[in-house]
């Protein structure tokens, strides 16, 4: 997971960062998380995900600007679209109902909902990147540790003894995270399998599914595959990942986009983006 990532999946919607800064969007029509035509100079982008269920369907998205300010749009139920006033920040997640921003100094800021302790990551220090899933939020220090906090009923925040680390995502019930010799390490609900992939330099973790990139720009997928979102075999040249509800997103190195799985509302009509 890219800590300044340029393309993102939500529970319905996926957002990307074109070459010139701006923010293109795929989803419902007029839903509030894909208002994000008037945005510029845009250098990372998160999108609120969460499990697909009847009573999911709202997001936000949030987008990092190159001067270290935050903007956000969509769903705002528990003021998790209230950035605003953030500076300095320098990378960004989105998971349910919150928002998390890594700030300059290594410290981290949390705006949403406060119920499950998600965003209790006031005493964080050093850390360079954060991932965000339903109820728990992710922390990846400096020197390769990593630190949760949130529900952990699945024992998704589990993390303590990690090291060497390099990226982290976190799903609906479980985090995953790739080591710096290109190994892949989880905790929570399933999808041990991915403790068998090596070479892998990019990870997505979806609400119930994670993604991979190896060496070779080529995609693995493990877990949920209901909705076609695993059937990433074919991709090639890829750099990045991103992985929502029932949807996935691959970076192609020349900037196009690819998608599969879940296309209800919209959210893989893709062709055509050109991403940084």
């Amino acid at each position: 997971m890219n800590p300044r990532p340029v393309i993102a999946a939500g529970r319905r919607h996926s957002v990307g960062v074109r070459r010139d800064g701006r923010v293109v969007a795929a989803g419902r029509p007029n839903a509030p998380e894909c208002a994000v035509s008037h945005w510029r100079e845009v250098v990372a982008v998160a999108a609120g995900n969460v499990h697909a269920a009847a009573n999911t369907g709202r997001s936000h998205t949030v987008g990092l600007r190159a001067d270290g300010t935050v903007t956000a749009t969509g769903w705002n139920g528990d003021r998790q679209c209230e950035v605003s006033d953030w500076t300095g920040v320098v990378a960004i997640a989105a998971g349910w109902r919150r928002t998390l921003g890594v700030l300059a100094d290594g410290t981290v800021a949390a705006a949403g909902r406060t119920a499950e302790g998600a965003c209790e990551v006031g005493c964080w220090r050093d850390v360079v990147a954060v991932a965000a899933g339903d109820w728990h939020s992710v922390g990846l220090r400096h020197d390769g540790t990593v630190v949760a906090t949130g529900n952990d009923r699945r024992g998704q925040c589990e993390v303590a003894d990690w090291r060497r680390v390099r990226a982290v995502a976190a799903g609906s019930l479980h985090t995953v995270a790739v080591t710096r010799d290109g190994r892949v390490l989880t905790t929570g609900d399933g999808l041990a399998e991915t403790g068998r992939w090596r070479g892998i330099v990019d990870i997505a973790a979806g609400s119930h599914h994670v993604l991979g990139v190896d060496e070779r720009g080529r995609v693995l997928a493990a877990g949920d595959d209901s909705r076609g979102q695993c059937a990433v075999s074919s991709w090639r040249d890829v750099v990045a990942v991103a992985a929502g509800a029932e949807h996935s997103l691959g970076l192609r190195a020349d900037g196009t986009v690819l998608a599969a799985g879940s296309d209800a509302d919209h959210q893989c009509a893709v062709a055509g983006w050109r991403c940084r």
